[in-house]
C-alpha cells in the first residue's frame, strides 16, 4: 500500500512549531453559574441552541 510521503519527514511541522503555554482558566462558582442559567432559561426565555433570533440563521 503506497504512503503519502516518506516516514523520515513524519512530525516535521510539530517539531518546528514553538511551544505555547496554555492559559490557566478558572470556571465560575457553580452557584453563580446555576443562577445565570436560571435567569437565561426562565426569566429571559432564551431558546436553547446557538441560533440567535437577531442573527437570522438559515432561510429556506
Amino acid at each position: 500500500m503506497p504512503t503519502h510521503g516518506s516516514l523520515t519527514k513524519a512530525g516535521k511541522v510539530k517539531g518546528q512549531t514553538p511551544k505555547v503555554q496554555g492559559k490557566s482558566r478558572v470556571s465560575p462558582i457553580s452557584k453563580v453559574r446555576n443562577k445565570e442559567n436560571f435567569i437565561k432559561r426562565f426569566e429571559k426565555r432564551v431558546p436553547p441552541g446557538q441560533k440567535k433570533p437577531e442573527r437570522g440563521g438559515r432561510k429556506r
